[in-house]
C-alpha cells in the first residue's frame, strides 16, 4: 500500500463522522503517538462509531466488549478450559487479543473488571493463570464512557485514567452536520462501504517519523513550564506527573506529524494539552474543562 499523508485518514473519516474534524485529528494523533484513547460523552454522539472507523481505515483487527456491571475479568482476558479429548487445559484467548479493543461504556463495569485492562494497556501483555502472553502489535484500547452523573456508572480510578494518553469529547453536531445525519443513511450502515486507506505498517512508519521530529530546547522549556504550573498554582489537588509530561510531548510530536510539519510548534502542544492533561488533573473546584485549559495556557508564556 503506498504511503499516504495522515490527513488522508482524517479526510476519509470525515465522510462518515460529520462535523467532527478536530476530534478526528486528535483521535489520529493519539494512535500515531501509540496511546490509548478515552472518548467521553452522552450516549448517541458517535463515540462507538469513531472507534469502528479508526480501526477500519487502518485495516486493523477489531473487537468490541460491552462493559456491564456483571462483566468479569475473564470475559476480557480469556480463560483456560479443560478438554476431555486431550486431558489438558487449553487457554481460550479473550477479546483483548486484538489490535484495536473497543471497551464500550467502560465505566459501567466494576472497578475489578476495569483493572483487568491495566497490564494490557501498560505492558501490551496479560498475565493469566501464571503465564504471561503478549498482545498483537499494534495494540490500542479505545474506550467510551458516559458522564459520571448517569445511573449505573463507576468512576474510573486515577491509575486507570492515567493509562489513557488522551481523552476527548464528541459534543453535539452543528446544525448542518445534524441535518445531514437526519436526512442521510445510518452511519453504522455506511461502515461496510468504508475501505482502508492505510495499514498497520503505515501506522508504524508514521509513529517512527513522529518520534524523530525535532523539538527545540525552548519548546521543552515551555512543556516544563506548563507542568510546573499545574503543580504550583493551587488550582489542582495534584499536578501533572513526569509520565504525563512524556505523554504531552509524544502527543505534540504526533500532532505535528498529522499536519506534516518537520518540527514541533507551540501550537501542537496547545492543541493536544486539554486532551492529554485534564483527565489527569483533579480540580479543587468543579468547572468547565475548557475554562481550565484556557487558564493553564494563558498562565504560561509562549517560548520566545
Amino acid at each position: 500500500m503506498p504511503t499516504l499523508a495522515p490527513r488522508a485518514v482524517v479526510e476519509a473519516a470525515s465522510t462518515l463522522i460529520l462535523g467532527k474534524r478536530s476530534r478526528l485529528e486528535l483521535a489520529l494523533t493519539c494512535l500515531i503517538a501509540g496511546g490509548h484513547l478515552l472518548i467521553e460523552d452522552v450516549p448517541g454522539t458517535g463515540k462507538t462509531t469513531l472507534a469502528h472507523v479508526m480501526a477500519q481505515l487502518f485495516g486493523l483487527d477489531f473487537r468490541r466488549v460491552q462493559f456491564t456491571s456483571d462483566l468479569l475479568p475473564a470475559d476480557i482476558l480469556g480463560v483456560s478450559v479443560f478438554e476431555r479429548e486431550t486431558g489438558a487445559f487449553r487457554f481460550h484467548p479473550g477479546p483483548v487479543f486484538t489490535q484495536v479493543l473497543l471497551a464500550d461504556e467502560v465505566n459501567r463495569a466494576t472497578p475489578r473488571t476495569q483493572s483487568a485492562l491495566l497490564e494490557a494497556m501498560e505492558e501490551h501483555q496479560v498475565s493469566v493463570e501464571g503465564e504471561t502472553r503478549r498482545l498483537p502489535e499494534p495494540f490500542f484500547v479505545i474506550a467510551t464512557q458516559n458522564p459520571a452523573s448517569q445511573i449505573g456508572t463507576y468512576p474510573l480510578p486515577e491509575s486507570q485514567l492515567d493509562r489513557f494518553m488522551m481523552r476527548i469529547t464528541m459534543g453535539y453536531p452543528d446544525p448542518a452536520a445534524e441535518r445531514a445525519l437526519l436526512t442521510g443513511r445510518d452511519r453504522r450502515s455506511l461502515l461496510a462501504d468504508l475501505a482502508p486507506v492505510a495499514d498497520a505498517a503505515t501506522l508504524t512508519q508514521w509513529r517512527a517519523e513522529a518520534e524523530s521530529l525535532h523539538v527545540a530546547d525552548a519548546l521543552i522549556d515551555y512543556v516544563q513550564a506548563l507542568i510546573a504550573h499545574t503543580r504550583s498554582s493551587g488550582a489542582w489537588r495534584l499536578g501533572l506527573s513526569p509520565r504525563a509530561g512524556l505523554a504531552l510531548l509524544a502527543a505534540a510530536r504526533a500532532h505535528a506529524r498529522v499536519f506534516d510539519r518537520a518540527h514541533v510548534l507551540p501550537e501542537d502542544v496547545q492543541a493536544v494539552l486539554p486532551s492529554v492533561a485534564l483527565h489527569r488533573l483533579p480540580a479543587l473546584e468543579q468547572g468547565s474543562p475548557d475554562d481550565a485549559a484556557r487558564a493553564l495556557l494563558q498562565a504560561v508564556a509562549l517560548p520566545a
